[in-house]
């Protein structure tokens, strides 16, 4: 639906500036910070999900021009990666962003750390002075969908915000990426209780881990980074506008470049595999993911 070209501002600046901030506080916190808007009554809370991230640095971002602004917030993940954080009075677009913490990889089950540079997004569109937004997902899903927004015509309007979550959500399958909590498949029977919405979400997630389980990749976060570059121009086909994206990982192409099928057939094999293997006990089988791993399979990447 749309072709974007490279956006301006990368998510490693972002990341950047966030290893910054918490070095200025001590690691926690936000006593230190000078937050636009603190004082005020306004809150938001939610989930970091690649699996769930503890210790994660949850940070707000205000936007303004279409691009990053005042930090408005900052908090840290639970051992269940829930987060709340006070956003004082600030009203309008916001960004949140995570760095650091810890998840554990679904296909492996292994523990693995965020990386240095390692981050995910949320795009929100305007929130008024002192409300309690609640329920916010930060996901792989969302940081693509952030990424696509930040490069649209005028950036990250509330406009270009709704229409890249709408994109990416129609695109999993899931009818609210900022909402719907994804299952986690690596809890027993958690697929019997889950709606189809979670269960596309957890699923999908999965896929990215099992695929870079095939890759070789020792960290799957790199494949997620990977991923959110291909999004950026609204089309999964294993480049960001014109160039290849490219990853210095074992298992990739020869050249080190994505596979052009990495966001839709790869993705559906790799969700095919860890149906069957023992890592996933969510007690959901090939038959119940049917219908969104045909879809990964036969589109042609386009949002």
């Amino acid at each position: 639906m749309f072709h974007i070209p490279y956006p301006p501002k990368s998510l490693m600046a972002a990341a950047i500036s966030v290893a910054l901030l918490v070095s200025a506080c001590g690691g926690g916190g936000s006593a230190s910070l000078n937050i636009v808007g603190s004082g005020g009554t306004g809150y938001t809370s939610g989930t970091v999900t690649k699996g769930p991230v503890i210790g994660a640095t949850v940070t707000a971002y205000g936007v303004t021009g279409g691009m990053l602004g005042p930090v408005v917030g900052t908090t840290t993940t639970d051992g269940n990666g829930n987060f709340s954080m006070g956003i004082g009075t600030y009203s309008g677009a916001m960004v949140l962003l995570t760095s650091g913490g810890n998840y554990k990889d679904e296909a492996t089950g292994t523990n693995m750390s965020m990386a240095s540079g390692d981050v995910m997004t949320v795009a929100m569109p305007t929130v008024a002075a002192g409300s309690n937004v609640t329920g916010i997902q930060i996901t792989p899903v969302t940081a693509m969908a952030q990424e696509f927004a930040k490069g649209m015509v005028g950036g990250m309007t509330d406009a270009n915000i709704a229409t890249a979550n709408t994109a990416m959500g129609s695109y999993f399958s899931v009818s609210d990426i900022l909402h719907v909590q994804p299952m986690n498949p690596l809890i027993a029977g958690s697929g019997f209780v889950a709606t189809t919405d979670a269960r596309n979400y957890g699923m999908t997630l999965a896929a990215i881990s099992q695929y870079a389980k095939s890759l070789n990749i020792p960290t799957s976060f790199a494949l997620v980074t990977a991923m959110v570059n291909d999004a950026a121009d609204g089309m999964m086909d294993g480049k960001r506008g014109a160039a290849p994206v490219i990853m210095g990982m074992a298992g990739m192409m020869g050249s080190g470049a994505m596979a052009p099928t990495a966001g839709t057939s790869s993705l559906a094999s790799a969700m095919a595999d860890f149906m069957t293997s023992t890592a996933n006990v969510s007690g959901l089988r090939n038959n119940d993911m049917a219908q969104l791993m045909q879809k990964l399979s036969g589109s042609n990447g386009r949002f």
